[in-house]
């Protein structure tokens, strides 16, 4: 497939937006996924591509959050082994779907990811649980939204984040840090199968990488700066941004 100078206007500041959203509070795939179908890529080139430069923008905000010291690593390491697995599977379902299939699976899960993102959450303590209960229920964490990762992916972040918040008290910060090595883990597994059926389209995919590289730079850095707050009004945007794409795909 030949890429065209409207393909990179089109998806390249996306890409950008979405690198920097997805470092903050997760949801960069319900920016850059839908900006490869307005490309017009065909659905599992779209997901494929997008793997490439998330995983590239999700390198670089998971090196910044580590660097912080923002990482919860024994929750981080089981539900990261969880979600390479279970992505793996996702992604294998999803190439037996039509294209007109995958496009409305992601919009039927779109109003999930909207009312738990819009349900937020309180301030919460950090959960004392023994080693192997938080062993596993980090792994099983790994498993359902890396299965989601690799069959839909839009949202995925933003569901960890929440995970993470509810499940083990983490203060939000550091719940966005560690989703990010989960995150990582499920779209290099993707990656990888989608790489093995050739539906990556490298010209587009590097440039758009490099620039979520870009946004994750930025949104790691004020996130790590500005705290909690500025975590929860990203998500409100992410909320604002799912339910728009809703109504404007109702009215076409």
């Amino acid at each position: 497939m030949q890429v065209t100078l409207q393909m990179l206007l089109t998806v390249c500041p996306l890409a950008l937006l979405a690198g920097f959203v997805d470092s903050i509070a997760g949801g960069g795939g319900l920016i850059s996924l839908p900006a490869y179908y307005l490309a017009g890529l065909p659905a599992t080139v779209a997901a494929g591509t997008n793997k490439l430069s998330a995983c590239m923008g999700t390198v670089l905000a998971t090196g910044s959050y580590a660097r912080a010291g923002c990482i919860e690593k024994r929750i981080g390491l089981w539900s990261a082994v969880g979600s390479f697995v279970a992505s793996v599977i996702g992604v294998l379902i999803m190439k037996q779907l039509s294209d007109e299939a995958v496009r409305v699976l992601v919009m039927c899960c779109l109003p999930v990811a909207a009312i738990f993102t819009l349900r937020g959450h309180g301030k919460v303590e950090r959960k004392v649980m023994e080693t192997a209960r938080e062993a596993v229920l980090a792994l099983l964490i790994g498993l359902l939204i890396g299965f989601y990762d690799g069959l839909v992916g839009p949202g995925t972040g933003t569901f960890l984040i929440l995970f993470f918040v509810n499940v083990f008290g983490l203060e939000d910060v550091m719940a966005s840090g560690t989703s990010k090595v989960t995150n990582l883990s499920s779209n290099i597994a993707a990656l990888t199968s989608l790489l093995i059926s050739g539906d990556v389209l490298w010209m587009l995919g590097l440039p758009a990488g490099i620039c979520a590289m870009t946004g994750a730079a930025i949104g790691s850095r004020m996130t790590i700066r500005k705290g909690s707050k500025f975590i929860r009004g990203m998500m409100l945007f992410v909320l604002t941004l799912l339910l728009v794409k809703m109504i404007t795909d109702m009215l076409q």
